[in-house]
């Protein structure tokens, strides 16, 4: 059985968001690290939209998350605090993230993306070239680069998939490489 499928027995056939029926599809929530069953969730694509696009923010279309938030899996729960938070300002959502409980490693996964923090709190991966580096994102390496620890070296112009963000310093990200997962510095990537 796929993924979709066993989201889609978990859920009813609903977004588990706002349980809209129609145009669903499995949503990884950032930082992915382990995706699957238990850091995916089924969701609409006007719910994945405004997730992934604050200029498409409708306040009006979360006011599902008062029932969504009592979700008994932790990504639908982790969702629903960090668009709880991003619509702080509205007033409402701060009477619900005053219910909300994580416990403390779902709370550290929700934070996980800088949900919450002015911007100047914010930490800020730039590539070589001073573009910004989000979770997910794919980048090239600029330069050979030997491996502390082993004996590799991770070539010139290999692609690491996927990366993630060291959330406590800008210049660290996360990736593999010939199947090595391994901390790289962003000064020597270019983001693809």
């Amino acid at each position: 059985m796929g993924l979709l499928e066993v989201l889609q027995g978990r859920s009813g056939s609903k977004c588990e968001l706002c349980s809209a029926t129609a145009d669903l599809q499995v949503y990884e929530v950032p930082p992915v690290s382990t995706g699957g069953v238990d850091g995916s969730l089924l969701a609409c694509s006007a719910c994945i939209g405004q997730i992934e696009d604050v200029a498409k923010m409708d306040p009006n279309h979360w006011r599902c998350l008062n029932d969504s938030m009592w979700s008994e899996h932790d990504a639908v729960k982790v969702v629903a605090w960090r668009m709880l938070t991003r619509l702080k300002a509205e007033g409402w959502p701060q009477d619900l993230l005053d219910m909300l409980y994580l416990d403390d490693e779902t709370l550290l996964w929700a934070k996980a993306t800088g949900e919450g923090l002015s911007e100047s709190e914010k930490i800020i991966h730039r590539d070589v070239n001073g573009a910004i580096l989000e979770n997910g994102d794919s980048v090239v390496l600029v330069k050979d680069l030997k491996v502390k620890g082993s004996s590799m070296v991770a070539k010139q112009g290999t692609a690491v998939r996927r990366i993630s963000l060291d959330r406590d310093n800008a210049e660290y990200i996360e990736g593999k490489v010939d199947g090595q997962h391994i901390v790289i510095i962003t000064k020597y990537v270019k983001k693809v």
